[in-house]
């Protein structure tokens, strides 16, 4: 069914009487024949085709532009690629539309620094909405929030000078080998870096490393782990063993005690291993033979 243009006079209507050069009887008008427009039609509204101050080239160039599809190229050089009325009469054109609000041109700063010009079509003047474009807006730094510091992992037992240079690589090798038993304990260099020497306070304290490994890895909870990091350091602090009993120092050995034997020379008893045969004052005083 055919639309009728509801701006058109739903009948003749006589000439005003301040308008002498228009007939009453004048039938020589537009006669409209409207089919509905289901696809590939933009609506433009009367206040832009039947502008009273806008040259014929800018309310068709208005026209033009509302039609485009958004990110079709709307500057000066491809307008006038595109019509033969060369970019001077264009660019005019470009002018009365911005004086009248029809149209609004911004310079912006894409992501990566370059600077383009934005060309927003406003099909109502008046009624500034959010520009349908496909330009991303230039990124705002200045109220860019600061990134939140990370919390810094629980302390960790310390060890002794001598057992953190002696058990060092063990320590290290069993921080790296728990992934093996949950693939959420993987850790990063700078984790391992700061539970090494609380591993190691735990091995100088005479802890195997499979009672170490059983005490990190059992029991840990069902839910994703953010910072297994932060749960191993608190295991090992809160965990550590007690030194283990203090031992005497051992000594040096006691000297050993030979047996009683009589010397071959004078008959005398003496202590002596047993490859000896005489006492020490007879192979001072005499020579003798074995």
């Amino acid at each position: 069914m055919d639309t009728q243009n509801p701006s058109a006079p739903p009948r003749a209507q006589s000439a005003p009487a301040d308008n002498p050069a228009r007939s009453r009887h004048h039938t020589g008008g537009v006669i409209h024949e409207n089919t509905r427009h289901t696809t590939r039609f933009v609506v433009i509204g009367n206040h832009l085709t039947q502008h009273k101050e806008l040259s014929l080239l800018a309310i068709g160039l208005g026209c033009h532009i509302q039609s485009l599809p958004t990110g079709t190229p709307a500057d000066i050089k491809s307008l006038a690629a595109r019509f033969k009325e060369g970019a001077t009469r264009i660019a005019a054109a470009l002018r009365e539309l911005e004086t009248h609000g029809y149209l609004r041109r911004e310079r912006i700063r894409t992501a990566t620094g370059r600077i383009i010009t934005r060309t927003i079509s406003c099909n109502q003047p008046g009624h500034r909405r959010p520009a349908d474009t496909d330009c991303p807006p230039p990124p705002r730094t200045a109220h860019r929030p600061e990134p939140r510091p990370r919390k810094a992992l629980p302390a960790v037992p310390q060890p002794t000078q001598a057992a953190a240079t002696a058990l060092h690589q063990q320590a290290t090798d069993l921080l790296a080998g728990l992934r093996r038993h949950d693939p959420r304990l993987l850790l990063s260099a700078t984790d391992t870096a700061h539970l090494t020497p609380g591993v190691i306070a735990w091995l100088e304290r005479e802890v195997t490393p499979t009672t170490v490994r059983h005490a990190l890895t059992t029991d840990l909870p069902d839910t994703p782990l953010r910072r297994p990091a932060a749960l191993l350091a608190h295991r090992l602090a809160a965990q550590l063993p007690p030194l283990p009993p203090y031992r005497t120092p051992a000594g040096p050995p006691p000297p050993t005690r030979h047996q009683l034997r009589n010397c071959d020379g004078c008959d005398r008893a003496f202590r002596t291993p047993e490859t000896e045969t005489h006492c020490r004052d007879c192979r001072t005083t005499a020579p003798f033979t074995r």
